[in-house]
């Protein structure tokens, strides 16, 4: 059996957009700049995000190949000249994320707007609502909380009580600035096992419980507004990390978020 070989170049520049830290660059940094970060010449860096967007694209037509695909599009709550924001961390933040592909079946003129920073915390995600705001969406399709319950020696990053706190008042202030419509997904679930095998998380001494995002879930799912349940989509579909989605994971992600979005009574 072959294995190809490991791409940290890769793997960096598909979790990570330096732009969306480094505000300082300018709301456009240039190409050379970011690419330089990567280690990368313009050339290379360009290849590499446009074999991302191939890919993204590649997933949403199979994605809209499905038979009921054109009813459930049909019935997105998002409409033209609208502008669509996604928060959270390294989930969304993925440049092959459920994000990435849903914005490819979206009616020609909605606008989208991916500000996940990975390894975002909802306390860092609070910190940043300003940012969110100044984009002014009409929709927020948020995914965070799963930093929040990662242990350090078995301590948790953000206190479960914390991140209850958090969460609402992220809402609640972002929508009493903008008056977008909200939309929650839950993280995914974790696999113990691999996360305990992985070497950088066992040097570092971090953990994830499946419970205390099974916790974090139902607390989304009792909320007013609409919540996407990603946990069963992402079954089986995790890197060899045991935290983040393979592409064909986050391609059944956004099957989910079609599914949900495009059945439920929301207004556009």
């Amino acid at each position: 059996m072959t294995h190809s070989a490991p791409d940290p170049v890769g793997r960096m520049l598909r979790f990570h957009q330096p732009e969306r830290v480094l505000r300082h660059l300018g709301p456009a940094p240039h190409e050379d700049a970011l690419a330089a970060l990567f280690g990368l010449d313009r050339a290379g860096y360009r290849t590499r995000l446009d074999g991302f967007e191939e890919r993204n694209r590649a997933a949403a037509t199979a994605l809209a190949a499905d038979p009921r695909a054109t009813a459930l599009r049909a019935g997105l709550p998002f409409r033209p000249g609208q502008h669509v924001v996604a928060v959270g961390e390294s989930t969304t933040a993925d440049r092959l994320s459920w994000f990435e592909i849903l914005r490819h079946l979206l009616p020609e003129g909605v606008r989208c707007t991916n500000t996940a920073v990975s390894g975002s915390t909802t306390t860092q995600a609070l910190a940043n609502l300003p940012q969110l705001a100044h984009h002014q969406p009409d929709w927020v399709l948020c995914m965070l909380g799963a930093n929040d319950a990662q242990r350090l020696d078995g301590v948790p990053l953000v206190a479960p009580a914390e991140t209850r706190r958090t969460l609402p008042a992220l809402r609640d202030v972002a929508v009493r600035r903008t008056g977008a419509r909200w939309i929650w997904l839950t993280p995914p679930g974790v696999d113990p096992g691999r996360i305990a095998q992985y070497a950088h998380f066992r040097r570092a001494g971090l953990t994830w419980a499946g419970a205390d995002l099974d916790t974090l879930a139902e607390f989304l799912l009792a909320q007013p507004d609409v919540t996407v349940d990603t946990r069963a989509a992402a079954q089986g579909h995790l890197e060899e990390d045991g935290i983040h989605l393979t592409p064909a994971g986050q391609q059944r992600i956004a099957a989910t978020v079609l599914d949900v979005l495009g059945w439920s009574p929301m207004a556009g």
